[in-house]
């Protein structure tokens, strides 16, 4: 099984890296790209050293596997190169997510729907990914008619340029700015490039690739993204208002039952998801669970991921480990 990580060298790619190698994937030979001025340079995996090489000399040796996270262009440019080839492409930018003969796969909801014909996969934006773990079981139970979500992201979403940002600020070291602000001690109701009726890129990720991934066009979803200055994961205040009546207590029970999902949920102890505590997992967290005493019908709740793990990194190995053990992608079976 030969596997290239696309953006080696980035932020998500790093913990590619680290997510391959504590999961044991099933790798025979690695191929670590990144831009030109990268290549030649080493990384470790699994305690061996490793070239970086370029996007044509990766094309070139025809991996079964490519975990893309190199931004958008080079997505667009490169990842039907790689297809034409053979390989099957994972891509985390926003490239291909909402074209319609590409499949926007969260391998707990909808991995099924994957073929060995699939040579372009996406992987959905971070923030909708913890989103739509906590709404599918909930959507297939109770129905879901709206839903309002606030979200609270972390600056490692935007990359290590804002990661500098944040931790030169704090240092007092005036850094140059990934933001137009400042964001030490602040909130930023900006997350990506605003776009039509005054909403962001993230806030219409949100609803477009939910209706998508959940198969169902009829949830009405409005965001507002805000960047803040943590590092841990992506939070979310989360309102969402069912067709049919629910009880606290099943809405629980069913959550509890979801893989992936932790429900971390007791006010009398103080017990409630937090990005310093998600940190590095790969579970999707949730709490605050409680009925909206303003609407019928309606539930309240607050969700907390790692967005660079089951937000990015770890969402798509696990969509490579389907692919694997449904031997859609390589030459053999593997056990």
């Amino acid at each position: 099984m030969k596997v290239a990580v696309v953006g080696a060298t980035g932020m998500v790619g790093r913990v590619m890296l680290k997510v391959l190698e504590e999961r044991n994937f099933p790798i025979s030979e690695l191929i670590p790209v990144a831009s030109e001025n990268s290549i030649g340079k080493q990384i470790e995996y699994k305690g061996k050293q490793y070239s970086i090489v370029s996007m044509q000399d990766a094309i070139n040796q025809q991996p079964d596997i490519a975990l893309f996270s190199a931004g958008g262009d080079t997505s667009k440019e490169f990842a039907p190169k790689f297809a034409e080839v053979g390989t099957t492409v994972i891509d985390n930018s926003s490239a291909w997510r909402m074209e319609p003969n590409v499949p926007l796969v969260v391998p707990e909801i909808n991995a099924d729907m994957l073929t060995a014909d699939d040579k372009i996969i996406a992987n959905p934006n971070c923030s909708t990914i913890q989103l739509v773990m906590v709404l599918n079981p909930l959507n297939k139970k109770y129905d879901i008619k709206r839903v309002v979500v606030s979200t609270y992201q972390s600056v490692t979403g935007t990359g290590k340029d804002a990661v500098e940002q944040l931790d030169g600020e704090i240092a007092g070291t005036n850094p140059k700015k990934k933001y137009p602000y400042q964001i030490f001690k602040n909130a930023l109701p900006h997350c990506d490039v605003f776009e039509e009726a005054g909403y962001t890129k993230e806030e219409l990720k949100l609803s477009r690739e939910t209706q998508k991934i959940l198969n169902d066009k009829t949830i009405a979803l409005t965001a507002t993204a805000v960047r803040v200055p943590v590092q841990g994961g992506h939070s979310e205040s989360v309102n969402i208002e069912f067709n049919n009546h629910y009880e606290e207590a099943d809405v629980r029970k069913i959550l509890h039952e979801t893989p992936g999902v932790v429900v971390q949920d007791s006010p009398e102890t103080n017990t409630y998801p937090m990005p310093l505590y998600a940190e590095g997992k790969d579970d999707v967290f949730v709490g605050r669970i409680r009925r909206d005493l303003s609407q019928p019908n309606s539930l309240n709740m607050w969700i907390v991921a790692d967005n660079l793990r089951k937000g990015a990194a770890t969402n798509a190995v696990q969509i490579a480990e389907y692919l694997v053990v449904k031997n859609l992608v390589g030459n053999k079976v593997i056990a």
